[in-house]
């Protein structure tokens, strides 16, 4: 989940909302959960993700937690070590480390990297991040944005200067987004051993080419490129057989998901200039991405039969991937929000992996 709400909505409320359903998650047997952060976004209000998962570490069981995505540069390399140390120990292992150099503008103004080489931050920051886990202290680690040392202060007999290190060593799983076609950003995270999960609001065509990025990269790094480490984010919406009321609820004002690619819209190609993302054809212009044109092509909604059919041809027009992640929304209306999710994981699921041979 982002997870995007109506600004409007009372904010203890709508986090309550997104604790119940990664809960439910847990209680389906979905297998992950990630949670996004920005700290500049009334509609996204979770502002910070690793303090959202803590909320839910002994409310869950079984459930793998994400954070989706650390904003590397928005934060210091030794708290995001050690923040991110402590929740892998409080979930003992259920963690999966997602970051990126973070995309809201707002985000970065707030922190004072709007006009920074916010990419060159966050290379810097993360391997501080790892060069922590992997060092032992007082660190000395000097970058151009980032200086790390306790040499002055440590204690080292009571333990004073030292960084709690993971629980799963040398670090958690570490996963990227995807959020562009032809992602460079996917072949140099293969190279360094992570993981890509593809943006529920791109068009199939440019997910696709995620798959040749990551095979390029994990070709380079010199380790196999498995499908099964390729996640695939997607916004879903089911019902047991009521394809017109899953259309209505997915596809047009009265449900969640047009809210969602209105606001979506209106940040990366009204203000970030990103209309390709939308545009399987470059040659259209950009007025003609609204959410009623761009709902229906990057929403699958219908019936138990349907999405079955519609997750299948998604497959096999971007090709084999490990792990489809269901994108969660706001739930207008909660009971059909639940039992979506419900439906996804007792009906929808089964009869996709048992036709892929899963």
């Amino acid at each position: 989940m982002m997870p995007l709400h109506p600004p409007g909505r009372i904010p203890h409320e709508t986090l309550r909302e997104d604790q119940e359903a990664i809960i439910l998650a847990d209680q389906l047997g979905f297998s992950e959960a990630y949670v996004g952060e920005h700290v500049t976004d009334l509609s996204e209000n979770v502002t910070s993700c690793m303090m959202f998962l803590a909320s839910v570490a002994r409310l869950t069981k079984n459930i793998k937690l994400g954070t989706g995505t650390i904003n590397v540069p928005n934060s210091h390399p030794a708290a995001i070590a050690a923040q991110v140390a402590m929740l892998d120990h409080l979930l003992e292992g259920r963690f999966i480390m997602g970051i990126s150099p973070g995309g809201l503008m707002s985000d970065a103004e707030v922190f004072g990297n709007f006009e920074r080489d916010r990419l060159e931050m966050f290379v810097e920051g993360i391997n501080m991040v790892l060069d922590i886990w992997k060092g032992e202290p007082p660190y000395d680690l000097k970058g151009k944005y980032f200086n790390i040392s306790t040499a002055r202060s440590m204690i080292p007999e009571i333990g004073q200067g030292a960084i709690l290190k993971p629980f799963q060593r040398p670090a958690p799983p570490i996963v990227v987004t995807a959020v562009a076609p032809f992602s460079k950003g996917v072949t140099a995270a293969a190279e360094r051993g992570w993981d890509p999960i593809s943006a529920n609001f791109l068009l199939p065509k440019w997910v696709k080419t995620h798959w040749s990025s990551y095979a390029q990269g994990c070709e380079t790094a010199g380790r196999p490129a498995l499908p099964a480490n390729w996640r695939v984010a997607k916004s879903i919406f089911v019902t047991e057989n009521d394809d017109a009321l899953a259309k209505r609820y997915a596809h047009t004002a009265k449900g969640p998901y047009h809210f969602y690619f209105k606001q979506l819209i209106r940040k990366l190609v009204g203000y970030g200039g990103r209309s390709n993302l939308f545009k399987a054809d470059q040659s259209e212009p950009d007025d003609s991405i609204t959410a009623d044109t761009v709902a229906p092509k990057l929403v699958i909604a219908g019936s138990v039969d349907s999405v079955v059919d519609q997750i299948l041809a998604l497959r096999d027009e971007v090709g084999d991937f490990g792990t489809l992640l269901y994108a969660c929304h706001d739930w207008v209306d909660p009971a059909m929000g639940k039992r979506s999710m419900t439906l996804m994981a007792e009906q929808v699921m089964p009869r996709v992996n048992a036709a892929i041979g899963a």
